[in-house]
């Protein structure tokens, strides 16, 4: 009855003149007032109907909704408005998600583009005022789009992924999944994106085909026979943090340096010569240089072969002190110096041009350094 009161109400009075052409944006906005001030979409305990609830996808407040937030929240809609015309006790939570270093990413492109500033300008305090500036601005719209589609949506259950609430309940969690061994601490490689000085989830990457180079260089054996093996690197800055070079154990070519030992230029140190089936014999000259701390593949060889780790680039992609002379170097300023170096030492061997995939952060478009890092995990097994 109360919806045909309110129909009544909303309703054009007798001889009151109709208008000629129809403004959807008006009408739509008029009906929905009416259902949310009516209280259509709110729901309260009912012990004697079946409860249907949907907690709404958070849209992220990195700027506004899109059609597929239209599609998405559409098929919701529909389900959440079947499911009270069967005479369940339905509630749909609207809210948004805070969307992390997403964000961050984009008020500091917005600080650069207004006002010349990046967020070491303002200081943390002044920039994460900034931040829920923008969520104001931007949930309000998110919120605003929302209410236009016509969403059954209860605003009285409203929530953000920052609300106490929500904090309080990702804590909790935490804790139990760490008591119950699920969440654990380790050292891996990780993406790193030195730009936006953060950790990068695999899908959070981008990787793009680069015109680059494949560097050969001569690393001389330590029995000092005056022999040396070629490694082919696209990442010459790395091979500070080497800790071995490895060949595939069926490569006839290199059989009987396994288990020497050759000397690691420019550093003037000792590494072993390994035997693992990662090596690929056709690629490059099939010798290849583990750098556990700094490649992905070359981390699993050293759990394999208990190879030491040495972090040679830190989070701005600068060489640390285990670099030696490099030490304090960003990371292409060192690539330089020590394709310098090698060259006048005689080491370089050859320079080839070479496609190969780079990662790029898909905030900031900085390329990705892997760095071994101390992270927490979840065991997913268990789980699924």
């Amino acid at each position: 009855m109360a919806e045909i009161t309110e129909a009544k109400k909303a309703a054009p009075a007798v001889g009151k003149e109709i208008p000629t052409v129809y403004d959807p944006h008006a009408v739509e906005a008029k009906w929905y007032k009416i259902w949310e001030e009516s209280g259509y979409f709110h729901a309260e305990v009912d012990k004697d109907k079946p409860p249907f609830c949907i907690v709404i996808p958070p849209p992220n407040i990195t700027g506004e909704l899109h059609l597929g937030h239209a599609m998405d929240e559409t098929m919701q809609d529909i389900l959440i408005r079947w499911k009270r015309m069967q005479g369940y006790n339905t509630t749909w939570i609207p809210g948004m998600d805070h969307a992390g270093i997403a964000t961050q990413a984009r008020v500091e492109e917005h600080l650069r583009q207004t006002e010349g500033k990046s967020r070491y300008d303002l200081g943390r305090e002044k920039f994460v005022e900034r931040v829920w500036e923008w969520k104001e601005e931007y949930g309000g719209r998110i919120l605003h789009q929302l209410r236009r589609l016509g969403v059954s949506c209860d605003w009285d259950r409203e929530r953000f992924t920052m609300d106490e609430g929500c904090s309080r309940a990702v804590r909790e969690v935490f804790v139990e999944l760490y008591n119950k061994g699920l969440i654990y601490q380790g050292d891996y490689i990780i993406n790193w994106c030195p730009r936006c000085r953060t950790a990068l989830s695999d899908i959070e990457v981008e990787h793009k085909d680069t015109a680059g180079n494949l560097w050969h260089i001569k690393y001389p054996l330590a029995d000092g026979s005056g022999e040396y093996l070629v490694v082919a690197t696209t990442r010459p800055e790395t091979m500070l943090g080497d800790t071995a070079v490895a060949v595939n154990p069926k490569d006839e070519r290199y059989q009987h340096l396994v288990g020497k030992k050759c000397i690691l230029p420019l550093m003037e140190r000792e590494i072993p010569i390994i035997a693992d089936d990662y090596v690929d014999m056709e690629f490059g000259t099939g010798v290849v240089k583990i750098t556990p701390a700094h490649d992905p593949n070359d981390f699993e060889v050293g759990q394999r072969h208990n190879l030491e780790s040495i972090l040679v680039l830190d989070g701005d992609a600068k060489v640390t002190e285990a670099g030696g002379k490099y030490h304090g170097m960003d990371r292409y300023e060192a690539r330089k110096a020590i394709i310098r170096d090698l060259e006048a030492q005689g080491l370089l061997e050859k320079i080839e041009e070479h496609q190969h995939a780079v990662g790029a952060c898909t905030r900031c478009d900085h390329t990705v350094e892997p760095i071994l890092s101390k992270q927490w995990f979840v065991k997913m097994k268990p789980l699924a």
